[in-house]
C-alpha cells in the first residue's frame, strides 16, 4: 500500500515527465490512457485519489508544443469524464445508501467523506455535481450520492454535460495557455500542488465552518 501511494504521488509530482515518456514509448495509446484515469477517478468511487486536475494541465502544457494532439485530448477527457460520472451514478442508483459497512466496498469506500459529499449534495442541489467537478475525492462521490438519493437521470445528465465541459475547458486550456510559461516549466511540480490545493480549498473551507459551528 506504501508503495502504491508513493508511486501515486510520484506520478502527480512529475506528472509532466511522465507523460512525456508515455507520448515517446506509446504514441496514440496515450489517448486511451488520459481516458483510463479520468473515467475512473470520477466512474469509481473507491478509486478518487487518482490525478485528474493536474492531468487535464500537464496535457494541455504538452499539447502547447506540439506532443498531443490539443483537440483529440478535450474530446477524450470530455467523454471521459461524462462516461465515468454516468457509471458513478448507476452504481449508486442501484446499491444506494445500503452497502453494509464490513463489506468488502463498504470497508473502501470512505464513510467521512461520503457523508461529507451528502451534505454538500444536500445544501447545494443539482448544481453540487457541476461544483464537485473542480473538487478532488468529493467529485467522485457525488455522482454516487445523486444516484443513491433518486435524482432523475435526465436532470443528472444535464449537469454531468456541463460539469465535465467546463472542468476540461478549465484544466486542458490553463496548461494550454500557462502551461510552457518559463515559470511554471521551472517549478511544474510547485504549480501542480497549487492546482491541487486551490481544487481542495472549498472542501477545507467547509470542513472548518463545520467544525465552528460544533464548537
Amino acid at each position: 500500500m506504501f508503495d502504491l501511494i508513493r508511486n501515486l504521488f510520484d506520478f502527480i509530482m512529475h506528472i509532466d515527465v511522465h507523460l512525456k515518456d508515455i507520448v515517446t514509448q506509446y504514441h496514440g495509446w496515450v489517448y486511451g490512457i488520459e481516458f483510463l484515469i479520468v473515467f475512473i477517478e470520477t466512474g469509481v468511487v473507491i478509486l478518487p485519489f487518482l490525478p485528474g486536475d493536474s492531468l487535464l494541465f500537464a496535457s494541455g502544457a504538452l499539447a502547447a508544443f506540439g506532443a498531443l494532439n490539443l483537440w483529440i485530448s478535450l474530446a477524450v477527457f470530455f467523454v471521459a469524464a461524462v462516461l465515468g460520472d454516468s457509471l458513478n451514478y448507476e452504481i449508486g442508483h442501484k446499491v444506494g445508501k445500503s452497502i453494509p459497512e464490513n463489506s468488502f466496498l463498504g470497508r473502501l469506500i470512505n464513510k467521512e467523506r461520503m457523508q461529507k459529499a451528502q451534505d454538500f449534495f444536500d445544501k447545494h442541489g443539482g448544481k453540487t455535481i457541476v461544483i464537485a467537478r473542480f473538487m478532488p475525492v468529493i467529485r467522485t462521490f457525488i455522482p454516487f450520492i445523486a444516484g443513491a438519493s433518486k435524482m432523475r437521470y435526465r436532470h443528472f445528465i444535464v449537469y454531468n454535460i456541463t460539469g465535465a465541459f467546463l472542468w476540461v475547458l478549465v484544466g486542458v486550456f490553463s496548461g494550454y495557455f500557462f502551461g510552457n510559461i518559463k515559470f511554471v516549466k521551472e517549478n511544474f511540480s510547485t504549480v501542480i500542488l497549487a492546482i491541487i490545493f486551490v481544487s481542495i480549498l472549498p472542501a477545507i473551507i467547509g470542513i472548518l465552518r463545520t467544525k465552528i459551528k460544533k464548537s
